[in-house]
């Protein structure tokens, strides 16, 4: 079992949702993030005061799935939020202990689903 974590654009959200999906990957959570890395934000002027913009929005993915489709669920976030340009976001996979699900107490393979 892996745990897929991954940032990418808000923009990019519906094309990465898709491309899972196409891969009959269904169960995912998503929040909002803010973040920085090399894009290293940006200046504005708001009401003659310049403001230096160093935190960026993005979308942060976690899906957990079973081993054989950690690959495909990689492959379809790279194919769904890729740009070519700086800030396309990181992906994480980390080995899941245990998964439990709590409302039939299933444990493992099963409980992911």
């Amino acid at each position: 079992m892996k745990l897929i974590t991954a940032y990418v654009q808000p923009h990019k959200l519906n094309d990465v949702k898709q491309e899972l999906f196409k891969r009959e990957i269904h169960k995912i959570s998503i929040t909002n993030a803010l973040g920085c890395g090399q894009q290293k934000g940006y200046h504005e002027t708001y009401r003659g005061v310049d403001v230096e913009v160093n935190l960026l929005k993005k979308v942060r993915l976690e899906i957990a799935v079973n081993e054989e489709f950690a690959d495909a669920t990689v492959d379809a976030i790279i194919t769904g939020a890729r740009t070519g340009a700086i800030g396309d976001g990181k992906i994480f996979v980390t080995p899941i202990e245990e998964c439990i699900r709590i409302r039939s107490g299933e444990k493992g393979k099963a409980a992911i689903g």
